[in-house]
Formats: C-alpha cells, structure tokens, sequence
C-alpha cells in the first residue's frame, strides 16, 4: 500500500529547527522576498510606489526619495506596529499552519512564550489573512452546499423537576448558528455564517456561477435552486452517496471545522465563528501542500492583508 503523502518525507519541509537555525536575518529577508516579490525584495514605498529608496540599515527600515516617509517591510500590513522578532513571527506562522485541526490561543501563547492576549490576536490576524484568498471569488463546475448547525447548547439543569424543554424557541438562547459550505470538486471552500440553513439559497445565488452543477441533500429548501442551476439531490436516509450524487466534500469539512471547535477551542463565539469556518476551510482546501508551502503562502498573504480593523488595538479598546 503506497504511503499517504502527508506520511511522506515531502509533506515536512519545513522546521522550527531550520527556522531558528538560519536566524534573524534569514528572516527578514524571508519577510522582504515575500513583501515585494516584484523587485525579488528590494523596498517600494507602500505610499507612493516609488522604488528610490534608501535603507535605514541601523533600524531595518527605508526611506522614500520621493515622499520622504519612512516605512518597513511590515508597514500597511496585519503585522504593523509589531513588537516581535522576525525569526519569532515566522516560526508562529509555521506552528500555525503545523495545527491540521487548528490551534487554541492558550496553547499558541505557551509555544510562542506571549501573552494569551498577543496570541489571540495574531490567530484571528492570521484568519483574517486566510479569508483574503476567497474574498470575492465564485465557484463553478461541480459544487456541492451543505450546512452545519453549532452553538446554542442549553446545559439542563441537575435535578429533573427543574428541566425545561430544550426545543422550544422561548428557552433557546439565540447563539445558535448554521455554517454553510459552499464546495467546489475541484476548487474552493467557500464558508458563511447564517442563523438558517435556508439562507443559503441566496448565498449560493451570489457566489456561483451560472452553468455549475449543484448537489444538495434533501432539505426542502434547496428545491429552488433548480430554478437557476443543474441540481442533483442525495436523500440521506437512503444513502449517502448514488449515482455520483453526494455532498460528502462539503460533510468533510465540516468534519475538520467540528474537530477544531471541540477538540481545540472548545467554545467559539457566534461573533467569531466565521473566522474559524475560514481556517478550518483553507487548511481544507490546501491539506495536499507541504507545510513548508503552507507557511510562506500565509505569510504572503499576511503582508499583502492591510492593517486590520477588528484586531489591531483589540484589546486596548475591550480596556476602555
């Protein structure tokens, strides 16, 4: 039996052992072939474009002949203002993308030696910077919709006379949310967070294209995407796959996402919960890529992402 490839030497080409190895200045100039590929890492300035610049080499910073401003290669990017070392963000990129069901922030804070704080904040940064590869795109061909209930779990109180019926809507608690996977065969996850699989209809309307081949379980709501699409339905009480029929791409991930949420995170808010459907998906959609390849595409993607809103000064406005 021929090994699994993620078994194989080919799937491991990268270490923190290499990273630290090969040390600071490895690194940075790690950051800057990544930063600027055009100019195989020579500095542009992020303000106006221009490539006269000059370099602070005392500071690992540059200044524009043109503007005058001073920039880095980390300026403009989720990783401005940042207070650690290169070699350190590039091994916390690595350990990141190391975690196949994800990573829990206590547990990224104590193998990068941070706060709890500066870890959370660099996942969610991290996720942010996942979502930008997807941001827009439409999926086609062949495209699987499902979607996964989470959350909302009402624990019963200890003794029975004291129980109430969990089902009805008065004593749901309205921190109940569906993930919906939009998943193409031989292309993307697309990943929403909704409060009603219902919603979806819509959202498969906006994000594939015309022509594509959708397959959907039984639920009674998908029945007007035939309207718009070539639909072939899998009724699961009789089989989870027939004829070619089936949503078992879309069922695995949400496999992944399920194993992340209990397994590593153990509760996510419904605020959240998009970001960890979008992790769960990219590890999804690239777990056939050496983790090596993994790590500089993040990274890549990070100093393309702008600064983020939601997370950068999080937790000093949560202090005000």
């Amino acid at each position: 039996m021929a090994q699994h490839f993620l078994l194989s030497a080919a799937a491991r080409t990268l270490n923190l052992k290499e990273i630290y190895k090969a040390g600071e200045q490895a690194a940075y100039e790690t950051f800057l072939r990544l930063r600027w590929p055009e100019t195989n890492g020579e500095a542009v300035c992020p303000d106006c474009g221009c490539c006269d610049v000059y370099a602070i080499t005392t500071r690992r910073r540059f200044k524009c002949a043109a503007c005058l401003k001073q920039f880095s290669v980390t300026s403009g990017t989720i990783f401005a203002s940042r207070k650690l070392s290169f070699v350190d963000l590039l091994a916390a990129i690595c350990l990141f993308v190391n975690g196949t069901k994800g990573r829990s922030a206590i547990q990224f804070s104590r193998e990068m030696n941070v706060q709890y704080k500066t870890a959370w904040v660099m996942a969610h940064k991290l996720r942010e910077a996942m979502q930008d590869e997807v941001d827009g795109l439409k999926v086609g061909g062949e495209v699987e919709v499902d979607g996964m209930h989470t959350g909302g779990h009402i624990r019963p109180a200890n003794l029975a006379e004291d129980r109430i019926d969990r089902r009805l809507a008065e004593n749901q608690t309205g921190t109940r949310r569906v993930v919906i996977a939009i998943r193409a065969r031989k292309g993307r996850t697309l990943t929403f967070v909704t409060k009603s699989e219902a919603e979806g209809v819509q959202l498969v309307k906006r994000n594939v294209m015309p022509g594509t081949v959708v397959f959907a379980d039984e639920a009674r709501h998908w029945d007007i995407l035939s309207r718009a699409y070539v639909t072939k339905r899998i009724d699961h009480k009789k089989a989870y796959s027939l004829d070619g029929a089936h949503t078992n791409n879309a069922e695995s991930f949400f496999s992944r996402l399920r194993r992340m949420v209990r397994g590593q995170h153990h509760f996510v808010s419904p605020k959240y919960l998009h970001q960890y459907a979008t992790h769960a998906a990219w590890l999804e959609d690239h777990r056939m890529k050496s983790n090596g390849a993994l790590c500089y595409r993040l990274l890549r993607n990070s100093l393309a992402a702008p600064i983020s809103r939601d997370f950068k000064g999080y937790w000093q406005r949560k202090a005000a």
